[in-house]
């Protein structure tokens, strides 16, 4: 009885082979590639622009692969906005939840703080040099982590107001950019803003983990952690 005892409980610890342990927290090594929620009930796909438009400006769940691709979700993952990451029927699947800022900011000091963890969580491949980087664009990867550059969707029909972004951006229009060149995370974490939630980027240049806010209709990547 013993034996099964402790068999049960070695099981009930086990961790998955797409999960990474990382001081006291464990984590998915992929980012999450979802088209339901917890409960079974379907995440509205957005393709359109006009869709995903829609989306945003309802406040509602939605997801779309990168450039509408399915085959860019075999290493990316989807995109979500964050409306499906704050969703009480839950985005994460049953076990995790989606990591929180504080969980994230845990994550970068146990591999020396904000400025260099980026390089040990950094996939050792598929970092591009899109021609303005001088350093190896790859990390090292010895965190088990796994970083990938998956990009991001911006919001659509969003006014940005005040005609300052430099002519040639795309803001607002729910173009997609940098796969490939920059990853980027939501966080659950909102701050208590109606607009604004918490993210993570990762870019080429150098081992940084640079943490800002975006409205919450852009599309980025999700990863879980255990809870």
């Amino acid at each position: 009885m013993k034996k099964l005892i402790t068999l049960i409980l070695l099981l009930s610890f086990t961790i998955k082979a797409q999960d990474v342990k990382i001081g006291r927290q464990i984590w998915s090594t992929k980012n999450l590639d979802v088209s339901k929620f917890r409960n079974g009930e379907a995440i509205p796909l957005a393709k359109t622009k006009a869709e995903w438009a829609l989306a945003g400006k309802k406040m509602q769940p939605a997801w779309c692969y990168y450039e509408n691709k399915t085959a860019n979700g075999s290493s990316y993952g989807k995109l979500y906005n964050w409306y499906a990451v704050n969703d009480p029927r839950g985005l994460a699947p049953k076990g995790y939840h989606i990591a929180t800022a504080a969980e994230w900011t845990r994550l970068t000091d146990y591999f020396g703080g904000e400025k260099i963890a980026g390089t040990k969580m950094k996939s050792t491949s598929g970092w591009e040099d899109n021609g303005n980087w001088e350093d190896n664009c790859n990390g090292t990867n010895t965190s088990g982590f796994t970083a990938l550059p998956g990009g991001f969707r911006f919001p659509a029909g969003l006014n940005f107001g005040d005609g300052s972004f430099p002519a040639g951006l795309n803001f607002g229009d729910g173009s997609f950019e940098n796969i490939g060149v920059q990853g980027f995370w939501w966080t659950s974490s909102d701050y208590g803003s109606d607009a604004f939630a918490s993210y993570r980027n990762l870019e080429p240049s150098n081992g940084k983990v640079f943490s800002s806010l975006f409205e919450k209709p852009y599309g980025l990547s999700v990863r879980c952690i255990k809870d």
